[in-house]
């Protein structure tokens, strides 16, 4: 019996510790364990910022590509090579994966965004299917990107069934964030509300990939140290998947104050280990966190953040009432494998 084949394209490494590339990464073992023959295709570093060298190796690798097999090509660059999406046309079916608009990435100068918006719709036109991981931003590429609505499939991220998350126990509540320290995560906005909150008996851990950002990474190291919670932050970096597992598991509350979020995978990780969640009303966020599992306060709004973060550091039976609405959700969270059921489905009808 011969196996369906699918190429994935891929900027950099599969082993890039941000949710875009665990997503790529999760669905491409599921589709293998589904009996899926799955080529990964190494498109460079630097997306979408990438230099006119790796942009013209990428374009030469993608059109180089033997093989009539369905062609996925995420969106990080895709986007910026509508070019490729345009040659590739006719040839052999291609799928875009978009995790969020490229635009939409918080710090961009107006007129590179608008560069973006431009190049990833004239990519986006250039496909037949376009997967994305939430309804939220299907919405946005049918509305802002004339992105036919019947071409989008949502397949949203799975979740793992984990331990519940037991917490610290003492006086002390522990706050884990989780997400690479760049601009759009807001951890300016989440230190400035909890310098409000120095009554409190409180501790955060930040994990996340600082080499995304070197300059973020930097000013948030330098706003804990002017901000005096040196005692009180940990700037942990990105750590293994074990690791973060123990340390969803010994938290108390997750946090996390986005600009914006496609979907918002530490969102959900929290979730599946039933954490209570503040976090904002940005992106796809109020769809990924149900109902009552905690706080979503508007991005960017430091005192409704504080006040929000006040109510659940003291409020104990708050964090409870929360976490049990957290925990019960998880039990209704897909698999990984119901994501790559989808996937494959959207590969099943390219072919």
């Amino acid at each position: 019996v011969v196996k369906p084949a699918a190429v994935f394209a891929v900027p950099g490494s599969l082993d890039t510790p941000t949710g875009g590339y665990a997503y790529d990464r999760r669905v491409i073992a599921e589709l293998r364990s589904l009996g899926w023959r799955v080529e990964v295709l190494d498109l460079g570093e630097g997306f979408p910022e990438a230099g006119d060298g790796v942009r013209a190796r990428a374009l030469a690798a993608l059109l180089g590509h033997a093989g009539r097999e369905p062609l996925v090509v995420d969106g990080l660059a895709l986007g910026v090579l509508p070019e490729a999406a345009a040659a590739l046309r006719g040839r052999r079916p291609v799928i875009a994966l978009v995790h969020h608009p490229l635009a939409l990435e918080t710090g961009l100068a107006p007129a590179r965004a608008e560069a973006l918006r431009a190049s990833e719709r004239a990519a986006l036109a250039a496909v037949r299917p376009v997967v994305v991981t939430s309804a939220a931003t299907a919405e946005l590429l049918a509305a802002g990107y004339n992105v036919p609505r019947e071409r989008i499939t949502v397949a949203p991220p799975g979740a793992d069934r984990v331990r519940r998350a037991s917490g610290g126990g003492g006086a002390c509540v522990g706050l884990l964030a989780v997400g690479a320290l760049v601009p759009r995560k807001g951890y300016d906005v989440l230190l400035a509300a909890l310098a409000r909150l120095r009554d409190l008996d409180w501790r955060l851990v930040i994990v996340g990939d600082r080499d995304r950002s070197p300059p973020t990474a930097e000013a948030i190291a330098r706003e804990v140290r002017r901000l005096g919670l040196g005692e009180r932050v940990v700037l942990a970096g990105a750590v293994s998947a074990a690791d973060l597992a123990e340390r969803y598991e010994a938290a108390d509350l997750f946090v996390l104050a986005s600009r914006f979020e496609g979907y918002g995978m530490a969102f959900s990780e929290a979730i599946a280990h039933g954490l209570p969640v503040i976090g904002t009303t940005a992106g796809a966020i109020p769809t990924t966190v149900p109902p009552g599992a905690g706080l979503l306060v508007p991005p960017d709004d430091v005192a409704a953040l504080a006040a929000a973060l006040r109510l659940a550091v003291t409020d104990r039976k708050a964090r409870r009432r929360w976490g049990e609405a957290a925990w019960a959700a998880a039990q209704r969270l897909p698999t990984w494998q119901d994501t790559a059921t989808i996937f494959a489905g959207v590969l099943e009808a390219a072919a």
